[in-house]
């Protein structure tokens, strides 16, 4: 059953037949990403005007925590279907606020939508999100009152902040991670030493010292990684933790490849600082073991463009991460996921992935998944380096804030001022 009173932005109804159309759309679009979160899905039977069904082709664990996430994120259909590809350009939904405009490289603008199922909960007029890259002007920023919360407080500049008493710091566990994915077979640009030969990409992971990485780049605050859960989350597996550093096995995998001398590897980076301090450190690790980084900086939603077609050979990015282990790992991994921008494929991955989904005792899934990372762990074709903390500042005026693990903004019961 749907909850009652429900409108998109544009006053259309949020109804059992949009959400059946959104079923749809994330099924059979070609440029969807959701293929994969939605493999189990045979289709849908509206029973009423709020009342839907979601038949299955197989039992599914994960899906209602997919549901509760990117997929079950509903649009317009009006809107959808005038815009096609081009939705995300102008969205419409039925969140508390609705889109008013975009400045490319400078802002985007929300505004309060009064239609809104719960909208005495929302206090605030308007929203402007603004993209300031350089970490130390974010924080300036917000010192000087002209942003009242700042998202994803540098580590480094943590002290700083604490010690401001008009600045208030949240922060919780991410239930994601951040790594270095390699192109393994997306088009022409998949056919290179680092896509073809896994011991390359065990050597950089050799090169690598995770919790140098940790204390120099991010202040002892993050958690080294190996896989997508966390040290502590019931799902990872003790067997391979964050591995030590070993220059001379990284020099003897690249020499066993065929490279004694080294190579180059090209990795395509976000353009804020953190990332870019991250791979200036790897650089120099790497470099001993004879691995020569070559980083290219990019705004982050052209690196995803990029990253998207195929166009790159390593690419340094990380995942906000779900509840269910599925959604951290089915849909980058197995052969038909719908971000597998690596083009990497296993079909023992696919089957034990695909089995994992399909139990719901947990340590029948469990033990699928610390199969699976036995694999991944060998072929490697993307490389974890941390799991981040979340870390928001925002000026002492604003309350109600509450901090999520998985990195969003929720501003219902958020206040500015008394």
């Amino acid at each position: 059953m749907l909850r009652e009173g429900v409108t998109f932005h544009d006053g259309t109804p949020f109804d059992a037949e949009a959400v059946a159309y959104n079923i749809e759309r994330s099924m059979t679009l070609d440029e969807s990403r959701r293929k994969s979160d939605l493999a189990s899905v045979a289709g849908t039977e509206i029973l009423g005007p709020l009342e839907i069904r979601i038949d299955l082709e197989q039992p599914d664990a994960a899906l209602l925590t997919e549901m509760a996430n990117r997929p079950g994120m509903m649009i317009s259909p009006a809107a959808a279907r005038a815009e096609g590809a081009d939705f995300g350009l102008a969205p419409v939904c039925s969140g508390p606020f609705r889109f008013r405009d975009r400045t490319a490289q400078d802002r985007i603008t929300l505004e309060r939508y009064e239609g809104y199922w719960n909208a005495d909960e929302i206090h605030l007029d308007q929203v402007v999100f603004l993209p300031i890259p350089d970490t130390t002007v974010r924080l300036a920023n917000l010192q000087s009152g002209d942003i009242h919360l700042l998202e994803r407080l540098a580590a480094t500049d943590l002290a700083q902040a604490e010690g401001d008493p008009s600045i208030d710091i949240a922060r919780t566990t991410s239930l994601g991670y951040q790594g270095i994915t390699f192109n393994i077979a997306n088009g022409p640009r998949g056919d290179n030493p680092w896509g073809n030969d896994k011991r390359l990409r065990q050597a950089l992971s050799f090169a690598v010292d995770r919790e140098i990485l940790n204390q120099v780049v991010f202040e002892g605050a993050f958690t080294p990684a190996n896989q997508p859960p966390a040290p502590g989350s019931p799902w990872f597996d003790e067997d391979h933790p964050a591995p030590a550093r070993d220059i001379e096995k990284a020099k003897a995998l690249l020499a066993e490849a065929g490279y004694p001398e080294g190579l180059t590897l090209e990795v395509q980076v976000p353009n804020t600082n953190e990332p870019m301090q991250l791979m200036q450190v790897v650089q120099a690790m790497a470099a001993e073991a004879g691995i020569a980084v070559e980083i290219t900086a990019k705004e982050f939603a052209t690196m995803l463009s990029d990253q998207t077609v195929g166009d790159f050979t390593a690419s340094q990015v990380g995942w906000s991460g779900y509840v269910d282990p599925s959604a951290n790992l089915h849909q980058f991994v197995t052969t038909e996921g719908g971000i597998n921008d690596a083009r990497y494929s296993n079909p023992e991955i696919d089957r034990l992935l695909d089995s994992a989904r399909a139990t719901v005792v947990t340590e029948e899934r469990k033990a699928l998944y610390d199969e699976a990372r036995d694999i991944l762990v060998d072929e490697a074709p993307l490389v974890y380096l941390y799991h981040p903390t979340w870390i928001w500042a925002l000026r002492e005026e604003v309350s109600g804030f509450v901090p999520y693990p998985d990195g969003r903004i929720r501003l219902q019961g958020v206040r500015l001022g008394d």
